[in-house]
């Protein structure tokens, strides 16, 4: 299968109203091409420096996402052109993200990541983190991020009623903000092998990879 009947195939079982990202992470700009010319336009890279080079090379009308554990030091490479931040897991980096887009006199939409994974390798904020950010002066006084919802990853594991029992946490934390900030719109929850369930659970954004460009290249 080519990457654009993947992709057809994938946004044949998506609802409408939910948005893929491509996850583009190790591929070549051929194959993120070929997504483009079947329609795609919304892509998603974990690391700056790769997502720089792609973008320096590849259509302008693409929209990049950082959906990868983003470091304060990298922001600034890419708070030109970045359309959404996936992965904020606390305080330090928002503000960073916040300093870096007044350069570029630009509001950088994010997602706030929430730690819903039994797993301790996931990022993410706790509920507590949570209600002290968007309730602090900081926060409040930062003119150039807007945060748009949530982000949070599974565990990674067989257990269904698990990985939804964590999406539904997720979703139930996603209601509860939207009565408490004004843009919350999108609910980032689902890849590969769990967007089904995600999508079951309220999620309307889902990052698929392997599904749309085949196994990862880690060379």
């Amino acid at each position: 299968m080519s990457v654009k009947d993947n992709l057809n195939t994938i946004k044949s079982e998506l609802p409408e109203e939910v948005a893929l990202v491509a996850v583009s992470k190790t591929k070549p700009n051929k194959d993120i091409l070929e997504a483009y010319q079947a329609g795609q336009r919304v892509f998603g890279e974990n690391k700056v420096q790769e997502m720089v080079q792609k973008w320096e090379g590849l259509p302008k009308d693409i929209k990049w996402h950082m959906i990868g554990h983003l470091q304060r030091n990298k922001v600034k490479y890419m708070a030109g052109f970045v359309s959404l931040i996936h992965g904020v897991d606390s305080p330090r980096l928002l503000k960073e993200i916040n300093k870096q887009a007044k350069k570029h006199d630009r509001v950088i939409p994010c997602l706030l990541q929430i730690h819903i994974a039994e797993e301790d390798t996931k990022f993410g904020l706790d509920q507590a983190e949570l209600d002290e950010l968007i309730a602090s002066d900081t926060f409040k006084a930062m003119e150039n991020i807007k945060i748009v919802g949530l982000m949070g990853m599974a565990t990674f594991t067989e257990d269904e009623s698990q990985i939804r029992r964590e999406f539904a946490q997720l979703k139930s934390t996603f209601d509860d903000l939207k009565t408490k900030l004004n843009d919350i719109t999108t609910l980032s929850m689902g890849m590969s092998g769990d967007f089904g369930i995600a999508i079951e659970e309220g999620s309307n954004m889902v990052r698929i990879g392997s599904s749309i460009f085949g196994a990862r290249n880690y060379s």
